[in-house]
C-alpha cells in the first residue's frame, strides 16, 4: 500500500494488522483520484472510517488543503497518525463514532465513506450528511462499498452522479447541487 502520486508520492504506508480494516485496493484507489483529479486542490476533506488513513493521505498529497480523519478503533487513529508522520504531512485525527462526528455539522468538499462492508452504515452515514448538511456546494460524497450493494439516493440538494463497479468493488459518487442546478 502507497501513496501513488503528489508531494508524498511513493511513499509506503503501513498496513493494518488482521482483518479488521480493508485498504482500499491501488486499483480502485487510482480510478477514484482520477474521478477527483480537479476537485482536491486547496479543498477540505473528511476520511470517514478512515482505516489506515490512505484515501485522505492521498487527498492531501494531491494538494487537499486539510483532511479530518475519523474512526472509532484505538488502533486504527494510531496508524493513521503513523502513515501521515511517514508521509510527512499533517492532518486531524479524531478517534470518535462517525455518526456523532457528523452530527458536529463541520463542511466539507470531499467526503470519503468506506465503512466495514457488513457494518450496515451506509443509509445511516449518508442520511446523517443529507440532515445535517455536512456538504459544501457542488462538493462530493464518495462512496466505496461492495458490488453488490444497493446504496441508497439522497434527497435534494443531494443527488447521486454515477455509480462504477471495479471487479469486486463499487464506487458510488454523489454530490450538493449548486442552487442555480435546483430551480
Amino acid at each position: 500500500m502507497r501513496v501513488i502520486t503528489g508531494i508524498a508520492g511513493g511513499r509506503k504506508l503501513k498496513s493494518p494488522d488482521g482483518e479488521a480494516v480493508r485498504p482500499t485496493a491501488d486499483h480502485v484507489k487510482q480510478a477514484m483520484f482520477n474521478i477527483l483529479q480537479f476537485d482536491l486542490e486547496g479543498r477540505r476533506v473528511l476520511d470517514l472510517f478512515g482505516g489506515s488513513g490512505q484515501l485522505g493521505i492521498e487527498a492531501l498529497s494531491r494538494g487537499a488543503r486539510e483532511t479530518v480523519f475519523v474512526d472509532s478503533s484505538r488502533t486504527s487513529a494510531a496508524l493513521i497518525r503513523e502513515n501521515l508522520k511517514r508521509c510527512g504531512l499533517n492532518g486531524r485525527v479524531l478517534q470518535t463514532d462517525a455518526l456523532s462526528f457528523l452530527a458536529r455539522g463541520e463542511k466539507f468538499d470531499v467526503i470519503f465513506i468506506d465503512p466495514p462492508y457488513d457494518s450496515g452504515l451506509y443509509a445511516a452515514v449518508l442520511e446523517r450528511i443529507n440532515a445535517v448538511d455536512n456538504l459544501t456546494e457542488g462538493g462530493i460524497i464518495v462512496c466505496e462499498a461492495r458490488a453488490g450493494t444497493e446504496l441508497p439516493e439522497m434527497t435534494g440538494p443531494y443527488r447521486k452522479l454515477r455509480e462504477r463497479r471495479y471487479g469486486s468493488v463499487k464506487i458510488c459518487l454523489y454530490t450538493k447541487a449548486a442552487y442555480e442546478q435546483r430551480q
